[in-house]
Parts: structure tokens; sequence; C-alpha cells
């Protein structure tokens, strides 16, 4: 997660501190509204518990909800 915190705080210009309060938010608001399985993607992504890269992890969870969203 610490990634994508320097990630958002570089492209926005904020701190970094403001930036996890952001991407906190953000990530709980997307467990709240996906299904419990794809949560859990989210989780693992974040822990760093996949096997690859940050940007491999992030196309293939794009790709569950592309599925999901009915797209292939």
């Amino acid at each position: 997660m610490n990634e994508i915190i320097k990630l958002v705080a570089e492209k926005t210009g904020i701190s970094e501190s403001v930036a996890k309060m952001a991407v906190e938010l953000v990530i709980s608001q997307l467990k709240d509204k996906l299904p419990e399985g794809i949560s859990g993607h989210i989780d693992s992504l974040l822990d760093g518990k996949n096997s690859g890269d940050l940007s491999n992890s992030l196309g293939d969870l794009t790709d569950m909800l592309g599925g999901f969203f009915g797209k292939k």
C-alpha cells in the first residue's frame, strides 16, 4: 500500500499523510461496494501476498472486475 500512497502523493502534490488518508478512504469504499471475493483480492494485493509486481496484480484485479461488470 505504501507504493500506492507514494504514487498518489507524487501525482497530486499532497503530503504522504494526506495521501494515506485518501487511499484508505477509497479502499474502504471499494471493499464496502464490491463482492466479498473481490474484496479479499484487494486485501491480498495491498498486503503484498500476490506474487509478481504491482502492475501484474492490478491487471489481474481489473480483469476480474471487467468480468464482474460483464466485460471480457
